[in-house]
């Protein structure tokens, strides 16, 4: 049950004019914020995406005790830019999570405010020169030890030996997902990004659906989900439904989602790359929409600014430098349904992205 890396697929070779797909040119959606704004004709459009951003002030919560932050080379002076776009490694955690109540979260299958969990959870590390980058997946099966961490209400939450990953969400949101997660990894992280379910759904939706192919026919009533295995274009709400299921594929374990989640993570890219969304503003205003309003941050991601700045960033990184792993795990010694993480595989994952 060792988590095996998977190179980034070439399928989205050179293109006509000798364009290349980028990874998360769906950060280039949000670059493209701006230029909605702008053909809107007035800036009710930009206030209304940025309005749109939740934000955690997680190094706030966290203060001083966490792990150190890694060292980069500094962005070279003269580079013929007023403002040299920042080029150091990052760390950031993703989440896919239930936590916002509603109608569309409780149809979606999702929870309501309280008691929320934590679906996905993947570090995205970006190399120094963020040409390349790693994704490693985290099941939420994983038994950790779960740090005390800071109480909404005020006070700490006790340590938890042997929880469930996804627990330190529930116990204490974003705040206490970031701490679980560096106190598991001892890598510092430097960015939070969350995406909820309706959110995810209203994305897939924007972009026109996503086409995944599956290798097994999937049948799921939990998330409701049934496919015969080949290729299939989906819509938000069975793209989501893809996201979740496990149980109908496989042996059931979160290990085989997660195999499921990195292939819909690539087809999303395929689909934004294959997109020309600068040239229709009321498309890419949907997508903008779509994305902003689905997404919970770091205080150091929560405005179209900064937002902007990262995408930037990233236009020189190509689909293919991308690599998708699972932390190495094995089955916890009293539990055949949860997993420990095997070491020391999964302490030298952590340590190379540092």
């Amino acid at each position: 049950m060792t988590g095996e890396a998977e190179g980034g697929d070439d399928t989205g070779g050179a293109r006509p004019g000798g364009r290349r797909p980028r990874l998360l040119r769906a950060a280039g959606i949000v670059l493209g914020c701006a230029l909605v704004a702008g053909a809107a004709g007035a800036g009710w459009a930009y206030r209304h995406l940025n309005h749109n951003i939740t934000s955690v002030d997680i190094s706030g919560a966290l203060g001083d005790d966490r792990p150190a932050r890694g060292v980069t080379t500094p962005t070279p002076s003269g580079t013929g830019s007023a403002t040299p776009l920042p080029s150091g490694a990052l760390n950031i955690l993703v989440l896919g999570s239930d936590s916002r109540s509603g109608a569309e979260n409780a149809e979606l299958g999702g929870g309501g405010g309280e008691g929320a969990r934590s679906d996905t959870a993947m570090v995205v590390h970006l190399d120094e020169g963020r040409t390349s980058a790693t994704v490693v997946s985290i099941p939420r099966d994983t038994l950790v030890t779960r740090p005390a961490c800071p109480a909404e209400s005020g006070g700490t939450t006790p340590v938890a030996y042997g929880a469930m990953f996804n627990s330190a969400y529930a116990v204490g949101g974003p705040v206490c997902a970031v701490k679980t997660a560096e106190a598991l990894t001892d890598v510092r992280m430097d960015h939070y990004v969350e995406i909820d379910f309706s959110g995810f759904a209203r994305l897939v939706d924007a972009l026109g659906g996503v086409t995944v192919t599956t290798d097994e026919d999937i049948d799921d009533d939990r998330s409701r989900l049934r496919l015969e295995a080949g290729e299939h274009h989906l819509d938000g709400e069975r793209a989501l439904a893809l996201a979740r299921t496990r149980h109908g594929i496989g042996d059931g374990s979160d290990l085989g989602r997660i195999g499921l989640q990195q292939q819909l993570v690539k087809a999303l890219l395929d689909r934004v790359s294959s997109m020309d969304l600068f040239t229709d503003p009321a498309e890419l205003y949907e997508v903008a929409d779509a994305v902003t309003g689905s997404l919970t941050t770091d205080t150091g991601l929560d405005s179209l600014g900064e937002l902007v700045e990262l995408g930037r960033s990233l236009r020189g990184l190509d689909s293919g430098a991308v690599r998708t792993v699972t932390m190495p795990v094995v089955p916890a010694p009293y539990d055949a349904n949860r997993v420990v993480a095997d070491e020391p595989e999964a302490g030298e994952l952590w340590e190379s992205l540092k």
